[in-house]
């Protein structure tokens, strides 16, 4: 069944409650407060049910100037308008300001309820009334709509008033189901033997009992216990519902209006939203930039700072794009419009789009340039939209999850189209299991930096027969993901551009040659080592006679451990390979043969001393080739020994 809401609009004392008890039997001054001073302070709530079988659910909002800020929140999500006007006093303030506001929330459809009749006797009061309203409407929304004149004291024309919504009724589009499910709570409370229950309009996506459900913007966890439509019990909530759900497990105090009811992961909380912002001619002054504002959004109010990107001020009238950055964070999407007030005295003064829920901070000359891009983002179709948020997140990369929340498009859609540009090759999915793409750009300009840091290191140190696959990422000039960088070098390696070994990553073309200067370093090197056997000298004491600069010896000697002629055991002690083949040959021979060998008996058999046999000993250990059991060794693994 299609879900429809009627908001009432119109200031204070023009009957707006009064009305909903002549349409509906029920009273939506529910606070003792509200009952003394006979006008309304919280939003309240009805029902009523058309000729049709339809059932409209009915949102009442203050009229007074003091609590614009709850008709702002009742408007969220409304489909229909009644524009209450009394007939006695005609426009009022709120009126007007009310009027804009639903204007700036883009609701499409209404009428003007014309109330009160029955306290004006004069005919042609009522006709002037209706001449102003007719004037006043030009250039709205309500422009045209019909006006109805009713009397709640009497009854007088509450049946007509009845088969004007039944008809407004059947011209609402009925809402998709689809997306993340969205609640923007307008009230919380606590029933004793229920827990706590939280009250709003739902906006999209489906609810059923037992869904786990968020709390945002805090990303609080609950599940939902049950749920209730016009005060029946329902298993599933769809968009357009004035919707009550009980909460498992949740804390009254740890919810406020203004916080969202959504499905896991559907928002992301953030100081800082990207807007499109129109300022109403109505509004008494300029705009100035970075000016104290109050940012109005579903159901939430937060003090705000307003950014503009591309001028000083904005005048009554006119529109721009801008950033808003707020004191406290709020859970949005874009699309979401917004209204602004002003911080003192307060007034409605504009209101617009949201078109990035979670953006950058804009600073300095990028502010223009953040413009341009929300130009962009404003006028472009889905799918342009989706592709420049890929190339937006540059070298960071963006999941499917964040897109969804950035771009607010429904999930086949995204989906169908992240697939058309990976086939395209407009972006690149890097991380299939978390679904995470990058744009060709931002790709190409990392394969170039990798490659560039591997050829200069190749400059600086030829004889190296790479690079330590670690090292690169601390020298890119922006953070990148491991998945992100392991995927590069892959298309790299596959690109035959650059080739990894082991834990070493070298550009096709580095060839290791050594110079004759260099060969003569390791000749000396090599002699030295090899005619040393199992007692070489340390490295440091070799390079005190050897030509060149310490650098080439290091270099040289790096060489000569990455082509296996040396091999390194412990500190600075290097040994010849082909001697340790010979010795670990007539190891195996004797542990065959002896079964064990102790450290005195290997102490004899390398006829070496204690500095060269401990590192000796833990160097067969590590190799595999023997294994220590007490006091003495033994082979490890006859067969690999064999």
């Amino acid at each position: 069944m299609k879900q429809v809401i009627l908001g009432t609009a119109g200031h204070i004392d023009h009957g707006k409650t009064s009305l909903i008890r002549a349409l509906t039997g029920i009273d939506t001054d529910r606070l003792k407060e509200e009952k003394l001073r006979g006008i309304t302070i919280e939003l309240g709530f009805a029902h009523m049910d058309l000729a049709g079988g339809e059932r409209l659910g009915i949102v009442d909002v203050p009229g007074h100037e003091k609590f614009v800020k709850h008709m702002v929140a009742g408007a969220t999500g409304i489909d229909l308008v009644a524009l209450v006007i009394a007939a006695d006093e005609g426009i009022m303030p709120q009126t007007r300001e009310h009027l804009e506001i639903c204007e700036l929330l883009r609701v499409k459809k209404g009428l003007v309820v014309l109330t009160k009749t029955d306290l004006v006797e004069d005919p042609d009061w009522i006709d002037m009334v209706r001449e102003d309203i007719v004037d006043f409407l030009k250039g709205t929304f309500l422009e045209g709509c019909e006006i109805v004149s009713v009397s709640s004291a009497t009854g007088e024309g509450i049946n007509d008033l009845k088969q004007s919504l039944s008809s407004l009724f059947k011209d609402i589009e009925p809402k998709s189901p689809d997306g993340p499910f969205r609640l923007p709570v307008d009230r919380v409370f606590t029933m004793r033997g229920f827990g706590t229950v939280i009250t709003g309009t739902s906006i999209s996506g489906r609810l059923q009992i037992g869904d786990p459900v968020f709390i945002y913007p805090s990303e609080l966890k609950s599940k939902v216990r049950g749920l209730q439509v016009h005060n029946l019990d329902v298993q599933e909530v769809l968009p357009g519902q004035r919707t009550a759900v009980n909460l498992q497990g949740m804390e009254r105090e740890l919810i406020q209006r203004g916080d969202v009811l959504a499905s896991p992961g559907a928002l992301t909380a953030s100081h800082m939203v990207d807007i499109q912002l129109e300022l109403l001619k109505s509004a008494p002054r300029p705009l100035k930039h970075r000016a104290k504002i109050r940012f109005h959004s579903g159901t939430a109010e937060h003090l705000a700072t307003i950014v503009l990107l591309d001028r000083a001020e904005l005048k009554p009238g006119e529109s721009t794009f801008a950033q808003v950055r707020l004191d406290q964070p709020t859970a949005v999407l874009r699309g979401d419009r917004f209204v602004l007030r002003s911080y003192s005295p307060v007034q409605t003064i504009g209101g617009g789009t949201i078109l990035h829920p979670l953006p950058r901070k804009h600073k300095g000359s990028a502010k223009r340039e953040a413009a341009k891009a929300l130009e962009l983002l404003f006028k472009s179709e889905d799918p342009e939209i989706i592709l420049w948020h890929i190339e937006d997140a540059g070298w960071a990369g963006l999941g499917e999850q964040e897109l969804r929340i950035r771009a607010n498009l429904p999930h086949k859609f995204l989906e169908k189209t992240l697939q058309q540009f990976t086939s395209n090759k407009k972006a690149v999915i890097y991380d299939k299991e978390n679904r995470r793409f990058i744009h060709p750009e931002a790709l190409a300009e990392i394969e170039t930096s990798i490659k560039e840091i591997v050829a200069d290191y190749h400059l600086k140190s030829p004889l190296k027969p790479g690079m330590a696959k670690e090292e690169i990422p601390a020298l890119l000039s922006k953070p990148i993901e491991n998945k992100l960088y392991n995927f590069v070098l892959r298309r790299l390696a596959e690109a035959q551009e650059i080739v990894q070994e082991m834990e070493w990553v070298r550009l096709v073309s580095h060839k290791v040659a050594l110079s004759k200067a260099e060969e003569s370093i390791r000749e000396k090197i090599e002699k030295i080592i090899r005619d040393s056997g199992l007692q070489p000298p340390f490295f440091r004491e070799i390079a005190a006679s050897l030509p060149g600069t310490p650098k080439q010896h290091q270099e040289v000697l790096e060489w000569m451990l990455a082509k296996g002629m040396l091999v390194k055991t412990k500190d600075d002690i290097y040994f010849h390979s082909s001697i340790l083949s010979d010795f670990q040959q007539r190891l195996i021979a004797w542990l065959r043969e002896h079964g064990e060998i102790t450290t005195t008996q290997f102490k004899e058999m390398t006829q070496a001393s204690r500095k060269y046999t401990i590192p000796l000993l833990e160097y067969f250990d590590a190799q595999k080739i023997t294994i220590r059991v007490g006091e003495v060794r033994r082979l490890r693994d006859l067969k690999a020994a064999g």
